[in-house]
């Protein structure tokens, strides 16, 4: 892996990807329906053992789908009206050119395929760039644009670190950004493209809030925030971080240390895998003795795993913290590993404050059997995305992905459905008028 990325990482390797862009043209106009055949195809062709893997794949496959159907939709199609005698208006969506990806380490292709179907089938040449983290998935993708019949230029793949994000942020002739990483990054790729002119949109951290009432189906809500805070090792914007119980709740949290406890690590169902580095894992293991130096109770201790796998990888099982201090660190910074903060409310206000202080805006959830508890919360979560009953509030296509606060930067868009098409395209806005009637056309045709 080392070796790869050393001989993949040259900072100098995107200016070939950027002359190479220019021989399919800034226009972008090898586009449409011959776009969403190649995406057809090149569907058939990626397969992976992982089970986890395997579903984020398939996550991204659905954008995928959702962008080979932008022909017939009418986010794509336009409008037309007659606005007045002998006038009408019509809008069409165009191609801005030649767009960049910069994709994270935890979905090496799900995040790449929120973006790439959009912008190749509104029209669009793209250039990827992975995390350095991860290089190899789509090393392994980019030849089957090839494969799949793509012509060249119209997926490029550039591998390197900070100064191929500048590199991309400052060419004049790529038109637009979508970046998804940390939120300290997200702004400053937002800053360098507004000073140039260039459409961005930089989706950045997170610190998502679960609410719990007192009437949750313990064991529906119990799996279901296991299954969000201990999925991908945590390593997700998505990821539960923080249940925020109505009242105590034993039964609850009794129910969710003990479905934590019998994950074992391993990549196979039911399992958890390692974190991606060191720094990780010194990171979460650092806000948990911060939490038990002001009193926290470390209900399920992750750190027991590290000396059984020390040797293959930076490992660190789920881990479930009890607060009683409301100003503890880890209520409040994102974390990105299996580990849930649960702290005790007094009521649904208090709940409400303690999300809203968060700084983050990405998503938020609340388990109850009342419609009406649930849409008090919906209507005062601070955050781009809710859950009721479901700790992982994914939307699904036409209905885009992104937050707000500092979990979103750059344009007030989010990155695929909608929001993708319109960062990938412009209006085209055409007004005509006929000053010749019908009438007197066809009298001087007799």
């Amino acid at each position: 892996m080392e070796q790869y990325q050393r001989e993949n990482s040259d900072p100098k390797a995107y200016e070939t990807a950027f002359s190479h862009l220019g021989k399919t043209g800034r226009s972008g106009s090898y586009c449409g329906a011959r776009a969403r055949e190649k995406c057809r195809r090149g569907k058939q062709l990626v397969n992976y053992a992982n089970i986890q893997a395997k579903a984020s794949i398939l996550k991204g496959l659905e954008t995928l789908e959702w962008a080979i159907g932008l022909p017939s939709s009418s986010h794509f199609t336009g409008r037309f009206l007659e606005v007045g005698t002998g006038v009408t208006c019509r809008d069409e969506r165009v191609p801005v050119g030649i767009v960049a990806s910069i994709v994270p380490f935890n979905f090496p292709i799900m995040v790449p395929f929120w973006t790439i179907p959009i912008a190749l089938a509104t029209g669009n040449c793209i250039i990827l760039k992975p995390s350095e983290k991860v290089p190899l998935s789509l090393s392994f993708l980019a030849p089957l644009f090839k494969q799949a019949g793509f012509p060249d230029g119209a997926f490029q793949l550039v591998h390197g670190g900070k100064d191929v994000v500048e590199a991309i942020c400052a060419h004049p002739d790529i038109q637009a950004v979508s970046f998804v990483g940390s939120s300290a990054v997200a702004e400053i790729v937002a800053t360098q493209c507004h000073r140039v002119g260039k459409r961005v949109v930089a989706l950045g951290g997170a610190k998502n809030h679960l609410v719990a009432a007192s009437d949750c189906d313990v064991e529906v809500t119990a799996q279901d925030i296991v299954n969000s805070f201990t999925g991908c090792a945590g390593e997700r914007c998505m990821a539960a971080s923080v249940l925020l119980t109505i009242g105590e709740n034993q039964t609850l949290v009794d129910r969710i240390v003990e479905l934590a406890s019998q994950i074992h690590p391993g990549s196979a169902s039911g399992e958890m895998g390692p974190v991606i580095d060191a720094a990780a894992l010194k990171r979460i293991e650092t806000y948990i003795q911060q939490a038990e130096s002001t009193g926290a109770k470390v209900l399920l201790d992750g750190r027991l795993w590290e000396g059984r796998q020390r040797n293959v990888g930076f490992w660190i099982g789920p881990t479930i913290i009890l607060h009683s201090n409301p100003t503890d660190q880890a209520l409040h910074d994102e974390i990105f590993g299996p580990l849930l903060s649960i702290y005790s409310c007094n009521s649904p206000e208090e709940a409400i404050q303690i999300e809203k202080r968060s700084p983050y805006g990405n998503a938020a959830a609340i388990y109850t059997r009342s419609g009406l508890l649930a849409e008090w919360f919906t209507k005062r979560f601070s955050v781009g995305m809710v859950g009721v009953n479901i700790g992982i509030p994914v939307p699904r296509e036409p209905f885009s992905f992104g937050g707000i606060g500092r979990s979103r930067f750059g344009m007030q868009l989010d990155i695929t459905g909608e929001g993708g098409v319109d960062l990938f395209t412009y209006r085209r806005k055409v007004t005509t008028r006929w000053t010749e009637s019908a009438d007197s056309f066809f009298s001087s045709k007799l």
